[in-house]
């Protein structure tokens, strides 16, 4: 099973005598699944068969199911009410016999709102054939939307797959500074030192042991390692079947968790940029993750 995203659109249609049932789904992402149907009037019967039809083919978004009516060929939508138009044609004659106003025209009448109505389903008296109609267009519909999402979330893979390769190369890079830390720190507890109190011979004992002290305050090699964890736990998701969304999400935060605490151990500026340049890209990676199903 593909990954997928939540962003997606696909329409479908089927016809049913000089009936065309036309379906289009939207989907945005959201935390859960949530729907939001347009039907036409007559067939509210079948929200909760709808409803349901959706909840097997999608787990997260936002969707919004619109189902519209067209006549085929030279099939109107509208008809003329009758008596609607009895009534308005007998009320203008009696308006104009006792003003002596003209009539209205045909043009005019049919103007007159309830005088043309849409047709609806009342010419297909089979309720089941439309439900079967409706429900069949609505599955296809559907699976156009599954496949749009998943090719969505192919692309949406190979972004997250080079976000990783970022971060883990950014993590290296802050794991060979912390290698050298030691060495830098004694080397700028030093200069420090001497540049306070003017003595240029200090006892090196006591700079090692204050070298010492600073680097377990700035060692990171924890949080490296963690996120040498969580990067593998991120490219294995990526390869899992199902809804990965969510566990993705959590990852994200714990990345920027990590990172947080790199930054705020940072001794030297290279490690704060790398810091930064690490945050920005798990930023990025987050929102990508946000789309994903």
């Amino acid at each position: 099973m593909a990954m997928k995203s939540m962003t997606g659109f696909a329409r479908a249609d089927a016809e049913l005598g000089d009936v065309r049932f036309v379906w289009e789904i939207k989907s945005v992402n959201s935390r859960g699944l949530e729907m939001r149907l347009r039907l036409p009037p007559g067939l509210d019967r079948l929200d909760p068969e709808i409803r349901r039809l959706t909840r097997d083919h999608l787990s997260r978004g936002s969707c919004q199911l619109s189902l519209q009516l067209d006549r085929v060929g030279s099939a109107s939508n509208l008809v003329v009410n009758e008596a609607a138009l009895a009534a308005v044609t007998d009320a203008a004659r009696h308006l104009a016999t006792e003003t002596g106003i003209d009539a209205p025209s045909a043009d005019g009448l049919l103007a007159i709102r309830g005088v043309l109505e849409e047709r609806g389903l009342d010419a297909l008296d089979d309720a089941d054939a439309v439900d079967r109609t409706v429900l069949d267009a609505l599955a296809a519909c559907l699976a156009a939307l599954v496949a749009a999402r998943a090719e969505e979330g192919g692309r949406l893979a190979a972004i997250l797959t080079d976000q990783l390769d970022t971060i883990e190369t950014l993590i290296e890079a802050a794991a060979d500074l912390a290698a050298k830390a030691p060495e830098a720190l004694l080397t700028r507890l030093a200069e420090q030192v001497a540049r306070l109190t003017g003595e240029a011979s200090l006892d090196p004992q006591r700079l090692h042991q204050e070298a010492v002290l600073l680097a377990t305050k700035a060692d990171i090699r924890e949080e490296i390692d963690r996120l040498t964890s969580h990067i593998t736990a991120a490219r294995k998701l990526l390869t899992d079947d199902g809804v990965i969304g969510r566990r993705l999400d959590f990852l994200a935060q714990e990345f920027n968790r990590e990172a947080n605490t790199l930054c705020s151990k940072s001794y030297d500026k290279e490690l704060t940029a790398i810091g930064v340049e690490l945050k920005a890209v798990i930023d990025q990676l987050r929102e990508q993750v946000q789309n994903l199903e």
